[in-house]
Parts: C-alpha cells; structure tokens; sequence
C-alpha cells in the first residue's frame, strides 16, 4: 500500500500540493485525473521520490520512502515521466534492457533478457526491437519506453500521461495491458491521466485534483459524477451508461 499523509508541495512559497491524504491499495489502477496544474504529476515525483516533499509523510508498506536506498527503491517503484527523451543512439531493446539496471548493474543475465523479452512482447515491439529509437514514431517511442518500465518488475508502477502521442489502437492497448499487469502478475499502477474516460473505464479508483488539493477520491463510480466532474472541470460533462461503462460526453 502506498499512503500519503498531509503532503505538501510549495514552489516560490505557493502551495502545489495541499494537505494531500490518500490510501492507494495494492493490486489497482488507481487514476489521477484533473486540469493542468491541478498537482498530478507533483504527486506521483514526490511518491517515486524525484523530487522532494516539504511536509507530510509517504510510506510504502509501511515504511518511509526517505529510509529506502536508491538501489532497494528502484526495485520497489518503476516511473514513466512526460519528459522521457533519450539523446543516446539505442535500439528498443537497448532501451528496455535499462529498466534491469536496478538488479544488474550493466551486466545482464538470462533472466534480465527473460524479462527484457518478456516487456517487448507486453508492446508488440518484437518486430521493430532492433529498430533505433530516432526511425521511431513518438507512439513507438512512448510503448518503447513502457516496456522499459515493465522490464524493471517493481511491485508499484507509476505513469505520467503514458498515451501522449499514441493513437486510440495503442492508447487501448497499453491501458488493457495496465490491466493485465494488474489482473495477472498482481502489480499495483498509479497513473496521471487526461483522458477521462480511460480512467472511467479501467480504473479501480481515482483521485481527483484540483488547485493542489484532492476534490474526490474513492471508486470509479463515485468519481465519474456529473456533480463531481463539474467541481473538478467547471464545466458541464454528461455521462453515458455504455457495456456498464460510465461514458464522459464533452465535445458538445
């Protein structure tokens, strides 16, 4: 379980993060969805330790992400940010071999590749894996990048806006891959989002934000209110029961 207690965030003495508390169970896709500077992506840096809290307490099953080495946390917690660009000249599968640097410190086992194969497979990348990632497309790049995360084999995943620049048959697919990480090798992933409707219908739980504090948080279905979006969006979201998913509708 990963809990935050009252965590705060401040930059030029402005609260980006405010007073935060929030459970996240193991064995979920819990979503944070919310407008831009609402606090998301501040959140999730501050859980995977990248930057630093000001006040508050984070622990992972119990213990204090302060106390964990780099080494024991990188086991622990894998992170996908926005900003993931890679000067190197690497091919996909260079690249996803990184995520086992945690367990092999450069030299790579039979079981590291085990796995490196295993996260090309999750993607689809096998025909392309030999491919450099400046011939690849940003949709390319970004499941590139995923499989790296998944190659690391932590526990806790966490993904920062994982579908910018895929298109609906990749962003479907990574999010039903989420799923099956979850469902089957029992992975807890938190994730920020902005496609509301993903989180509707693959999430476990989200956590709304709003001006750096939580406005909802709690299962799908008492987040995807009608009443609840329009506190968190200022503006009017109809909701559709579609194949017993609640469908956001607003384009009009």
């Amino acid at each position: 379980m990963v809990d935050l207690k009252s965590v705060f965030k401040r930059y030029n003495q402005k609260n980006v993060v405010e007073d935060v508390s929030v459970s996240i169970e193991k064995g979920t896709i819990t979503s944070f969805i919310g407008p831009n500077g609402a606090g998301k992506s501040t959140l999730i840096s501050m859980i995977s330790r990248l930057i630093s809290r000001d006040d508050g307490d984070i622990t992972i099953d119990g213990e204090d992400i302060t106390q964990k080495k780099n080494k024991e946390l990188a086991k622990k917690i894998s992170i996908l940010k926005q900003s993931n660009a890679i000067n190197l000249r690497l091919t996909i599968r260079e690249l996803v071999s990184f995520g086992r640097f945690p367990y092999s410190q450069g030299r790579l086992t039979d079981e590291d590749w085990e796995k490196v194969d295993e996260a090309i497979d999750y993607m689809e990348l096998r025909d392309i894996q030999d491919k450099f990632l400046n011939e690849l497309s940003g949709g390319q790049r970004q499941r590139a990048h995923i499989a790296m995360v998944i190659a690391q084999d932590t526990e806790y995943i966490l993904l920062d806006e994982p579908l910018n620049n895929l298109d609906m048959r990749h962003s479907v697919q990574i999010m039903k891959t989420l799923r099956k990480l979850v469902n089957e090798l029992g992975k807890t992933i938190l994730i920020v989002i902005h496609d509301i409707n993903f989180a509707s219908c693959y999430s476990d739980q989200i956590v709304a934000l709003k001006d750096g504090k939580i406005v909802k948080q709690g299962p799908t279905c008492n987040v995807i209110d009608e009443c609840v979006l329009k506190d968190i969006y200022d503006m009017d979201i109809e909701i559709k029961h579609i194949n017993n998913n609640r469908i956001c509708v607003y384009f009009a």
